[in-house]
């Protein structure tokens, strides 16, 4: 089971369960067959993301947008067979990890997320940042300020994922060492 990110609690957060098992107790518990692979566990503080791959399409289509509605066809037949296996899933790993299981689904290149969380978060901007997130706006880029602050998220996060699993790394390992401790 492929495992990404998981965000380890800090501060006010610590009574938060950890999660660093789910990848594996996910292995375990989900049905076989559901996926070609193992699936991509992503785990933050409030959230739990299960996104596999299924068997690949047979047939040949017109174009790639034939392909593509064929591939979201599967996806969403994969999704309303499974939805009473995967609630009752959920229902387990939100007890046992104290946060919410969103679901998605890959096939060829389309990816569809369900039931995932949109989760506000506070910031302070001073003007040139609200500035740019006006232009955005402005420019029709974005309907809001909050989604333009998600869009530049997603943005940076695009452009810097190596440097980002690199910081991640370091923090496992700071997070490990602290775990240890010193012996007193």
């Amino acid at each position: 089971m492929r495992r990404t990110w998981s965000h380890r609690p800090r501060g006010g957060q610590s009574d938060l369960p950890s999660a660093d098992d789910a990848a594996g107790w996910f292995s375990g518990r989900l049905p076989d067959g559901w996926f070609t692979g193992e699936p991509t566990v992503t785990i933050d503080r409030e959230e739990i993301l299960i996104v596999g791959t299924l068997p690949d399409l047979d047939g040949d289509y017109a174009d790639d947008a034939a392909r593509a509605a064929a591939e979201s066809g599967r996806i969403s037949r994969w999704r309303e067979a499974t939805r009473d296996e995967r609630i009752e899933i959920a229902r387990q790993a939100e007890h046992r990890y104290a946060r919410k299981v969103a679901w998605g689904a890959r096939q060829g290149s389309t990816e569809e997320l369900f039931t995932t969380l949109s989760v506000p978060v506070m910031t302070r901007l001073r003007q040139p940042e609200r500035l740019v997130l006006d232009t955005l706006v402005d420019a029709g880029v974005a309907r809001s300020r909050s989604e333009a602050l998600a869009w530049a998220v997603r943005l940076v996060g695009a452009h810097a994922e190596e440097w980002l699993g690199e910081l991640r790394e370091a923090m496992t390992k700071v997070d490990d060492l602290r775990a240890r401790g010193p012996e007193l």
